[in-house]
């Protein structure tokens, strides 16, 4: 049975499931969600979709998920795959996939939606300065973990990297610029270079050029 990722090119978050679904090479399919004319915020999709009004949200079956991370962890349990070789190392992607939660992603995320999806003259400049500030230490850390090293945790592409790469590849500018970080852009380079990968706009509808 097909696998559904309700889900929008826009979202990083999106991108997570979507790309750990298409790395490990399950069948599955994107469900289109319009979030800027507001489909996760009516009770419908509350009801039907996720009563926390995210996306993602896989559907396998009878089986509901949400959450980008708990949607990998699924996927390597279907797949075997990026979960690490021992418990230890099964950890250390866990921690890193929490990290990239609390302080990459969610960051990323605001500070792109803020100064990139919201008109001009709402665009709050000093929030985005200061979530930009923020969101360097997020890339000096991610960077430094790289150094002298392919991926995060082992010796192969595993959560961790799927879940921490989930917004930079995005082409709004929102502070960051591959080439001030040298092991981050070799980093993901070297996930683009995995089978089957596709960037966001490619791995799901929806784009800023559906509303140009």
């Amino acid at each position: 049975m097909t696998i559904k990722l309700y889900c929008f090119g826009e979202s990083g978050n999106s991108y997570k499931a979507a790309l750990a679904l298409q790395l490990a090479g399950l069948d599955w399919e994107p469900v289109y969600v319009d979030f800027f004319n507001g489909e996760t915020r009516t009770p419908e999709y509350r009801q039907n979709i996720n009563e926390m009004g995210e996306a993602p949200v896989m559907i396998d079956g009878d089986y509901r998920l949400t959450q980008s991370g708990a949607i990998q962890d699924y996927v390597s349990e279907l797949s075997g795959k990026f979960q690490g070789r021992d418990n230890r190392e099964r950890r250390e992607i866990l921690r890193w996939v929490l990290w990239d939660n609390h302080k990459l992603s969610s960051a990323a995320g605001m500070t792109r939606f803020l100064a990139n999806f919201l008109p001009e003259e709402k665009r709050p400049h000093e929030v985005i300065k200061f979530m930009q500030g923020r969101l360097k230490g997020a890339y000096d850390t991610l960077n430094r973990a790289l150094e002298g090293r392919d991926w995060l945790v082992g010796d192969s592409i595993s959560n961790a990297d799927i879940s921490c790469c989930g917004y930079l590849y995005y082409p709004e500018p929102f502070g960051f610029d591959r080439a001030e970080w040298p092991n981050i852009d070799a980093w993901l380079d070297r996930i683009s270079a995995q089978p089957n990968w596709k960037h966001p706009y490619d791995l799901m509808p929806g784009s800023p050029a559906d509303r140009a």
